[in-house]
């Protein structure tokens, strides 16, 4: 019978998704236009020839990215053109040598058997009049990566769809006449390769200067020697048009030192740990070779540490498969050509560093010759945060830079070890990265990313996916709860119409693994300083998604199902509450990571809340330094539950501390983004780690006060409650809410505080503010309704308001 139904889950699993998939198709097939980008006897996928290695230890050899040109005329008055192209791979495409955009790493990363975006551009300006010339160079990305077996044993070329890179692309004419004209890739376009001699988005690039072909990519150059393209069956996905914002270099980081190293080479020290490349002047004579070693520290002798963004863990000989690196450290190399100076970026890596070694050169660069190239997918950065304290700016400015790091078409863990878009990060930071930035076309391309990802029988880890399947539901369930967060944050119903089959059926397969309720497999509270049993944060989790259903099931007039996950949160509660709340806990566990979970998902009996929540503060003070010692769940519980509470005091003293363990720490260790673990590490543990960026979350939900109102998503009303903590002066945030800006800024003063407010117009603020006995308030600006105390909702407007005392 349980085969049976395993078997039945299975296909109707699959059906759904199957449904999902044939939908997008059938609406794309049924609306194509001249401007969409579509497989025609005239646009089609082009390739080399040549076939890949047929071992992995011939993957390392030199394989140069090959060149693409094409010439076309245009010999009538242009009225507009747009390039449509994409890869499976990386491409970098060019008009008449003018580089296309200003995108990078193009194509976002996504499971290319099953989808892949197209990007559009503008070209007018590119196009002259009479013979013109189209080039693009081709990367292999996530596509063809090289075999490194990941932690010795997860050999990416198994756990990714792979093949051979290839591309499509369609260049649209308008004419001033009316006349359209396309021209595609096809069988006509030609080939060869160029200087780029190898190129992996994990390890780095080879360039060789001496094998740069002059003017390759603008008419009237002699072609007669090249190859004529194979077209290919392309990689298998859906083209989509992407709707998300690419990635870009978004700052141009000037470094601040160089000096030499111990091995005869120079370090620079770019003052900041950042994702993205760099773009460096070099002399020398032709045939010199230079190289290049990323680190996001250095040792006590200031040579460079590589260690904490070696790819994989791949350290030591054997390890990384045949052909692999002894130790898999990000590296970049550059061979001079003829011209005595030469400026390089290298294209298809991307690279996690503070310092660069540079060996090869003749004499010491200049620091004006060197520049940072942050990269990151370019979402909106209206929102900020600042306050009257130092150590908590540095921990927010350390947190944005960790989390753009991170966003690179996906959102990472690390950006340098493993690049993957884990799910369990994802739950811990959506709310956090929201808060910073206009994450609701990002967030919408990662739940696509999930829905390509998951399995019908098995969770799965990351998004796309990279093989890794054991950390469980508290992973998987970003495929849900990232709706809700674009639900409540952005009032995005279409999301939720549109996956809401596939939402269901994906709650059935939760509840054939875990068919007693309680989560029994996978990673729990990941990072905890002491042991944390999924049992608590995996069914909190199972919990938090049954609660979400309902609210689902609400919006799509699905009484049965509503009703249906209204039982099973209500009996997942109650089995939560009789293993962690009734009875005694033994053993050896984070009683921190404990209450803050059992309290913020609302687990405990009213009547003995306040019993919960002095366990939890007598678990903070008992905690090291009466810091936090909580992991990746925890860690955003218990900044929550302690504000809810009213202890934000406690919450800030923790943070605006330098005693370990904390942010503050990591700052006081001269740190310029969040590390993965409490503890400072020199060899194992990623420098730059999203997981503890919640406090950016607290930082806006509780400094400033700015939350969401679950019944009014999209914050047509919302909360502005700011706390007002002791050592503290002045708070001043915005915060960008579909109606506009949301702002609250309070500025201590003699015997109380001021308070900015904007509410956006078409939304209500509900106002909760600190106010004592002997206080009084007063409020200049738009109407204001039901002053009761600190108490009031405001209208639509600008405000200010003085708490003082009363004379």
């Amino acid at each position: 019978m349980k085969i049976e139904l395993v078997h039945r889950m299975r296909s109707t699993f699959l059906a759904i998704l199957g449904l999902f998939l044939f939908t997008s198709c059938e609406k794309h097939e049924n609306h194509q236009k001249i401007d969409e980008l579509v497989v025609t006897d005239q646009v089609q996928w082009i390739e080399i020839n040549e076939p890949l290695p047929e071992h992995d230890s011939l993957f390392y050899l030199e394989h140069p990215a090959p060149l693409f040109r094409k010439e076309f005329n245009t010999n009538k008055p242009l009225k507009s053109a747009k390039l449509l192209i994409t890869a499976a791979g990386y491409y970098k495409a060019t008009i008449n040598g003018n580089a296309v955009g200003d995108n990078a790493l193009d194509p976002a990363w996504t499971d290319f058997s099953k989808r892949i975006y197209y990007s559009e551009q503008d070209v007018t300006d590119l196009i002259e009049a009479g013979e013109n010339c189209i080039g693009v160079v081709l990367g292999n990305g996530f596509y063809n990566p090289l075999p490194l077996r990941k932690w010795g044993r997860r050999n990416m070329r198994v756990d990714l769809s792979v093949g051979k890179p290839t591309f499509i692309a369609k260049l649209i004419l308008r004419y001033e006449s009316g006349e359209t004209m396309e021209i595609g890739t096809n069988d006509s376009w030609k080939y060869t390769y160029g200087p780029i001699r190898k190129n992996s988005v994990y390890i780095g690039v080879a360039y060789d200067a001496r094998k740069e072909i002059p003017g390759w990519n603008k008419n009237e150059f002699d072609d007669a020697s090249w190859n004529f393209s194979k077209v290919g069956k392309g990689p298998g996905g859906r083209l989509e048009k992407a709707f998300f914002p690419p990635v870009q270099v978004t700052e141009i980081i000037e470094p601040t030192r160089i000096y030499a190293s111990t091995n005869g080479g120079w370090v620079v020290d770019m003052g900041v740990n950042f994702t993205g490349t760099y773009r460096i002047m070099l002399e020398g004579d032709e045939g010199d070779s230079i190289n290049f070693r990323f680190g996001e520290r250095v040792y006590d002798d200031g040579s460079l540490n590589p260690m904490t963004a070696v790819i994989g863990q791949i350290k030591r000989p054997g390890i990384g498969g045949p052909g692999a690196p002894d130790i898999a450290w990000q590296t970049d190399s550059y061979v001079l050509g003829k011209n005595e100076m030469h400026w390089f970026s290298p294209d298809f890596t991307y690279h996690t560093f503070r310092y660069m070694e540079i060996t090869g050169l003749d004499k010491k660069p200049n620091l004006e010759s060197i520049r940072g190239l942050a990269l990151n997918s370019n979402v909106a950065t209206k929102n900020s945060f600042i306050s009257s304290s130092a150590l908590v700016n540095s921990i927010q400015r350390a947190t944005q830079r960790t989390f753009l790091s991170n966003l690179v078409s996906v959102q990472s863990d690390c950006p340098a070890r493993e690049k993957f878009g884990y799910g369990g990060d994802l739950n811990a930071t959506s709310e956090s990265f929201i808060y910073n930035y206009d994450m609701q076309s990002f967030y919408r391309k990662t739940v696509y990313d999930w829905v390509d990802a998951m399995k019908d029988l098995s969770f799965v880890d990351t998004a796309p996916f990279a093989g890794i399947e054991y950390c469980g539901i508290s992973w998987e369930s970003a495929f849900l709860i990232t709706q809700y967060y674009l639900y409540l944050y952005y009032n995005d119903t279409d999301i939720i119409e549109e996956l809401y089959q596939l939402d269901n059926q994906w709650m059935d397969k939760v509840a054939m693994i875990h068919p007693d309720g309680i989560v029994n497999s996978g990673l729990s509270d990941h990072e905890s300083l002491e042991p944390v049993p999924v049992q608590l944060t995996g069914t909190g989790h199972y919990l938090q998604c049954a609660q979400i259903m309902t609210e689902f099931a609400s919006i799509m007039n699905d009484d049965a199902n509503q009703k249906k996950y209204s039982a099973l949160a209500k009996q997942l509660k109650d089995k939560m509450r009789e293993r962690f709340w009734n009875q005694p806990v033994n053993g050896e566990i984070n009683r921190q990571t404990l209450f803050s979970t059992l309290l913020y998902h609302k687990i405990i009996p009213e009547d003995k809340v306040a019993a919960a929540q002095d366990s939890l503060l007598k678990a903070v003070t008992n905690g090291p330094s009466g810091h936090f010692s909580t992991g990746i769940f925890g860690t955003k519980y218990v900044l929550e539950t302690l504000s809810e509470i009213g202890k934000a005091n406690t919450v800030f003293d923790i943070v605006n501390s330098t005693t370990y363990p904390g942010w503050g720490f990591m700052i006081e260790r001269g740190a310029t983004s969040i590390w993965e673990t409490w503890k400072e590490s020199d060899n194992t543990f990623s420098n730059n780690h999203p997981m503890f960026g919640t406090v950016t979350e607290w930082y806006y939900r509780w400094l400033a006060g700015i939350r969401p109102d679950p019944q009014y998503p999209g914050f047509k009303e919302f909360i502005l409650n700011p706390t007002i903590p002791e050592g503290l002066e002045f708070v001043e945030a915005t915060y960008y809410s579909p109606y506009g800006a949301i702002v609250s800024n309070w500025k201590k003063q003699e015997g109380g505080y001021s308070y900015t407010v904007s509410v956006p117009e078409g939304s209500k603020a509900r106002v909760r503010l600190p106010i004592t006995n002997s206080q009084s308030i007063s409020i200049v600006g738009n109407r204001t309704d039901k002053l009761s105390g600190g108490e009031f909702e405001l209208e639509e407007g600008d405000y200010q308001i003085i708490i003082s005392t009363q004379r």
